[in-house]
């Protein structure tokens, strides 16, 4: 949680005033830690006997950035990172990396509406440098044209020209580069342009590229992908590629509006939207239309950060998931599934209990239900019961309703005496056969569960979807940072 404030220092760019600082007291000046890269660094360069390193880290960071909560934009929120340690021949890491990633997505069943947008900081620092861009501009420029995901270029070259000091015209060059976005037809292009491949550092970025899309092509992976020349990333530390992963919630409203009635300018489409009273830095802003989701992952090659601590350069390469984005777009998703279906077991569930066992009639039948509930329980069913000895009907079918409870298992005097109860899919529709709850025998009852429950699985765990996929790619558990 804690970095002394000096190792956080000089790694984030323009996004260093998002670091929380904590005050002086008399001792070692600390900040709460901005991400996992950095610490992860930090742990290499204190243990040198580590020279190659596969591992996932899933923890707490913190920013001091403005709050969208239902957009899984916080204050403090969770990364799972895994990173890639070690001398390599080039690329083979990188391309690695990428399939986890398309791996993870696959697995939440986001296939096909997900993009990896991928670049080259030698690339762009190439085209700044044939652009005419000062040396001592070259990162503050690169965090301008990281916003055309946001913005559109006039605002970008307003901001290179106006805010930051740079010659309009060099400001133009810029622009014909970073605008575009395509695949190996685009990587040919910028390969066909001479000026361009004069500079050793795009020559080298553009080298690098044409031997990562082979080997996406191998991993079967490429189609995901798009050649963006805006992706800059803001962080300082950043050597070699760089990548993004954006869906279709990651964009912000105005942006997406901008785009459907034509104009192109997303203010404009922002101000006839709802747009908050307050100034507030606090104020969540999950209405603001100039807000999305943003990038669900990101990362890249961080080749000098270990060297910073120990003076021992140790290449290194890795990406970051945003846990609470991912979590805000498949809860959105599954709400607009639940709005459209009366079924229980398809509504966006505020707990993970399977089954609830009620009882109909007699004196409630504490003991029976006690009994069933413990029997669930052995076989691994999530299952609950009302706390009560006698408790009214309606109030048992009102705990599954706000639950959303998918399956009941009900008990009734008539049906105990045969050795029977009935189990009931909760939700179905009037009319259904099955309405009114199907009768099995009591000494089947873990078997006749289980294969209902298991079998109508209805929701994505995001979080064990990736963590199954990480394990499935060898990446290892995090060292303790």
């Amino acid at each position: 949680m804690f970095e002394l404030k000096e190792i956080l220092a000089g790694k984030y760019g323009e996004d260093s005033k998002l670091i929380y600082d904590l005050a002086d007291q008399g001792g070692e000046i600390c900040s709460l830690r901005y991400d996992l890269t950095v610490p992860f660094a930090r742990w290499l360069a204190i243990n040198p006997q580590v020279q190659s390193i596969k591992r996932y880290h899933i923890a707490k960071v913190y920013r001091r950035d403005q709050p969208a909560m239902t957009k899984g934009r916080m204050r403090e929120f969770y990364q799972c990172d895994f990173d890639i340690a070690g001398q390599y021949d080039s690329m083979i890491p990188d391309a690695e990396i990428m399939r986890i990633a398309c791996e993870i997505f696959d697995e939440l069943g986001w296939k096909g509406k997900y993009t990896i947008k991928i670049n080259h900081r030698k690339i762009l620092d190439g085209i700044f440098q044939v652009c005419g861009v000062p040396t001592d501009k070259i990162r503050t420029i690169s965090s301008a044209v990281d916003k055309l995901d946001k913005s559109p270029w006039t605002e970008v070259r307003r901001e290179m020209t106006e805010d930051k000091g740079l010659d309009p015209t060099v400001a133009d060059k810029i622009g014909t580069y970073v605008v575009r976005k395509g695949g190996k037809e685009l990587l040919q292009s910028l390969q066909a342009d001479e000026i361009l491949m004069a500079n050793e550092s795009a020559k080298q970025g553009l080298a690098d590229m044409e031997l990562l899309f082979k080997y996406l092509d191998i991993f079967q992976v490429f189609d995901r992908m798009s050649f963006d020349m805006s992706l800059a990333r803001g962080l300082d530390y950043y050597t070699g590629v760089i990548y993004e992963v954006v869906t279709e919630g990651s964009a912000p409203p105005a942006v997406l509006a901008a785009a459907a009635n034509g104009s192109g300018e997303p203010k404009a489409a922002a101000k006839q939207a709802k747009q908050p009273k307050s100034g507030d830095a606090d104020e969540d802003r999950s209405n603001d239309p100039s807000v999305g989701v943003g990038s669900i992952a990101a990362g890249g090659r961080y080749d000098g950060l270990v060297g910073m601590f120990s003076g021992k350069p140790v290449p290194c390469v890795g990406i970051s998931f945003g846990v609470e984005r991912i979590f805000s777009i498949v809860k959105s998703k599954l709400e607009a599934a639940a709005a459209s279906s009366s079924d229980l077991a398809n509504k966006l569930r505020t707990t993970d209990t399977d089954v609830f066992v009620m009882a109909i009639g007699g004196d409630g039948m504490l003991q029976q239900r006690m009994e069933v509930a413990k029997r669930l329980w052995g076989a691994g069913i999530k299952t609950e019961f009302m706390w009560k000895e006698k408790p009214r009907l309606e109030k048992q079918f009102a705990a599954v309703e706000k639950g959303g409870i998918p399956w009941s298992v009900i008990l009734g005097e008539t049906e105990l005496a045969q050795g029977k109860c009935k189990i009931k899919r909760n939700g179905l529709a009037a009319g259904h056969e099955d309405k009114e709850g199907i009768l099995i025998e009591l000494q089947n009852l873990e078997a006749e569960v289980l294969e209902r429950v298991h079998g109508n699985a209805s929701q994505n765990d995001a979080m064990g979807d990736i963590v199954k996929a990480m394990q499935a790619a060898d990446i290892k558990s995090a060292p303790q940072v």
